[in-house]
C-alpha cells in the first residue's frame, strides 16, 4: 500500500550533474558463485537490483532455485573434508590474504556498496574497514582457541578435548550491511574450518558477489559459495537441507522463525541475529549534551537501518525538555543526500520502496496515536526513498512506535520518574540486542548494566563496537554470537576423547 504521509521540510542534496559511483565494467557477474566459478542458474529468471537514491536499475542478478542451492551445497560438501583438515596456521594465512585483497580494493567495494544501498560514502567506507578487520581478527583467533585442559578426570583415563568444524554452514545475510554482515559470518565460519553456502539479500547482492570474484583465487573451490535469490526459496532450502550442518541468519524476527522451523526438521544448529529496539535511558545527572551528540550518530547511522540504533529514548522527566532541545538541535544538522553528492553526506535513503513505505506507515500511525514530530516526520521531496531525520515527542506510553522496530531515521522520546520505572519500560520491548544508560553516577551505571535485558549495554555511549567483543541478543533478538572468539565456539563443536591408560 502506498503511504499517504506528507512530505516534510528539508532537502536531499543531489549531485550537481549526473555522475556514477562506478563504471559498469566494475560490477561483478550477476550469477551464482559455485565451486570456485560464476555460473548461470538453472533457469533464466533474474531480479533487478535498484539504486535507492535514484530508483534506477543498476543491473540484473540471477534469481536462484532450490536446485541452485543444492548444487552449491554439493560443492561445499565436496570441499569440507580437505578444508576442515587444513591447519589453523594455513587457514589464518588465507584469511589474512583475504583481508589484504579487500584492503587493496577498499575504494571499489565502498563505492559499490554505496551504489547498491544508497549509503553515504563515509558509512560504506566504515563498513569495508570493519569487514577487513573481521578477517584479520579471526585469522589470529583461529590460532588461539582455548578449551578445558587435557587431564585425568576419571581414574586411569586421560581426557582430551578436540575442537572440530561443523561441516557445511548455510548463511543468510541482510540488506542493511551487505558486506559487513557477510564478513561477520564468513570470517569465523572459515576460521573454524567450515565451508559455506551464502545467500545475500536479493536487494543488495553486489558486494558479496564482488567479494567472491576478488577472492576466488585465494580459497579452494567449493569452500565459499554464493547463491542469489529469494529468502523463501534459497534461505528455506538451506535451512531444511539435510546436508547443511548449521544455518546462520541475520534478519527479521519473521525470517528467523521461518529458518528455525525449517531447521528443526533436521535438528541442525541455528544462529540468529534478529534485530532490536535499543532503549536509551537518560538520568537527570547525565551529560545531556554528550547524550544528544552521541544519538545524532547512534540513532541515524545508516539512516537508522541499524539493529543496535539508539532509537527509543527514556529520559528523566526533570531534564526531558532540555534534552529534547539538544537532540533536535543536533539532528537538524544532519546532511541528507545521494552518495554522489559529496563526502559530507551523512544520511542516505531507505533501502527500497517497500521499506520506505513501511517506515512512513510507522510515522503515520505514531502521529495518529498522539506523538508529535519535533523534527521531520515524513518523506523528503524528490526521487529516491528518503525519509527526513525524525524526532517524535509526546509519545504515549506503550505506543507501537516505542515497541516495534521501525528501522528508519526515527527516535522516539518518552519520560520516566524513577529508576524502577525506567528499567521496567526499557525491558518491555520484545527485543534484547542492545541498550544504553547515561549517568555520571558509577554505581547507578553498574546497576543499569545488570538490570537492562540486552546482549550489549553501553554506559555513557551507544553503538560502539569492537571485533574482540561479542555481539549477541536476548529474547526476540535471537541467539548466537557474532564477533569475538565466542563466534568460533558457535561455528565449531567439541569432542571429548578419553584414553584408558591403565597398566
Amino acid at each position: 500500500m502506498t503511504s499517504t504521509a506528507t512530505t516534510t521540510s528539508g532537502t536531499v542534496r543531489r549531485a550537481a550533474e549526473p555522475s556514477s559511483l562506478l563504471p559498469t565494467d566494475a560490477l561483478p557477474p550477476g550469477q551464482h558463485f559455485i565451486a570456485g566459478e560464476f555460473r548461470p542458474g538453472t533457469t533464466n529468471e533474474t531480479q533487478s537490483v535498484v539504486d535507492p537514491s535514484t530508483e534506477a536499475t543498476i543491473c540484473d542478478v540471477a534469481q536462484g532455485t532450490a536446485a541452485d542451492a543444492d548444487a552449491a551445497v554439493l560443492a561445499a560438501l565436496e570441499a569440507k573434508e580437505a578444508w576442515g583438515r587444513t591447519l589453523p596456521k594455513k587457514r589464518a594465512e588465507i584469511l589474512l590474504a583475504i583481508a589484504d585483497r579487500l584492503a587493496e580494493n577498499a575504494d571499489l567495494l565502498a563505492r559499490l556498496e554505496a551504489l547498491n544501498t544508497g549509503k553515504p560514502l563515509m558509512v560504506a567506507e566504515d563498513d569495508i574497514a570493519g569487514s577487513i578487520d573481521s578477517f584479520r581478527f579471526m585469522a589470529g583467533a583461529a590460532r588461539a582457541t582455548t578449551s578445558l585442559a587435557a587431564g585425568e578426570y576419571a581414574e586411569d583415563h586421560l581426557s582430551v578435548i578436540l575442537r572440530e568444524p561443523l561441516g557445511v554452514v548455510g548463511v543468510v545475510t541482510p540488506w542493511n550491511y551487505p558486506l559487513l554482515m557477510a564478513a561477520w559470518k564468513i570470517a569465523p565460519i572459515l576460521a573454524a574450518g567450515n565451508t559455506i553456502v551464502l545467500k545475500p539479500s536479493e536487494q543488495t547482492p553486489l558486494t558479496t558477489l564482488k567479494f567472491a570474484e576478488l577472492t576466488a583465487d585465494l580459497l579452494p573451490p567449493g569452500v565459499f559459495n554464493v547463491v542469489t535469490g529469494l529468502g523463501p526459496v534459497i534461505g528455506a532450502r538451506l535451512a531444511e537441507h539435510p546436508k547443511v550442518d548449521m544455518i546462520a541468519l541475520t534478519g527479521s524476527v519473521n525470517s528467523g522463525r521461518a529458518v528455525a522451523r525449517a531447521a528443526a526438521e533436521t535438528v541442525k544448529r541455528v544462529h540468529l541475529e534478529l534485530g532490536g529496539k535499543a532503549p536509551v535511558v537518560i538520568f537527570a545527572d547525565a551529560d545531556l549534551a554528550a547524550a544528544a551528540e552521541s544519538l545524532r550518530a547512534a540513532g541515524y547511522w545508516n539512516s537508522g537501518q541499524e539493529c543496535g540504533a539508539g532509537c527509543r529514548v527514556l529520559v528523566h522527566e526533570s531534564v526531558a525538555e532540555r534534552f529534547t532541545e539538544l537532540l533536535v538541535e543536533q539532528v537538524s544538522t544532519l546532511i541528507v543526500g545521494e552518495p554522489t553528492a559529496g563526502a559530507e553526506i551523512e544520511m542516505g535513503p531507505m533501502i527500497s520502496k517497500a521499506h520506505f513505505e513501511r517506515v512512513l506507515g510507522h510515522l503515520e500511525r505514531a502521529q495518529a496515536a498522539g506523538a508529535k514530530a519535533a523534527l521531520g516526520g515524513g518523506a523528503l521531496e524528490g526521487t529516491g526513498y528518503f525519509v527526513a531525520p525524525t524526532v517524535l515527542v509526546d509519545v504515549p506510553e506503550g505506543a507501537a512506535c516505542t515497541l516495534e522496530e521501525i528501522f528508519g531515521p526515527v527516535i522516539t522520546v518518552e519520560t520516566f520518574s524513577t529508576e524502577d520505572e525506567a528499567v521496567s519500560r526499557a525491558n518491555e520491548v520484545p527485543y534484547g540486542l542492545a541498550a544504553s544508560a547515561w549517568t555520571l553516577n558509577p554505581q547507578l551505571g553498574h546497576a543499569m548494566a545488570s538490570r537492562l535485558e540486552a546482549g550489549t549495554v553501553w554506559i555513557n555511549s551507544h553503538l560502539v563496537l569492537a571485533n574482540e567483543m561479542p555481539w549477541s541478543g536476548f529474547k526476540s533478538s535471537g541467539y548466537g554470537r557474532d564477533l569475538s572468539a565466542y563466534a568460533l565456539d558457535d561455528y565449531s563443536r567439541t569432542k571429548h576423547v578419553m584414553h584408558n591408560k591403565a597398566r
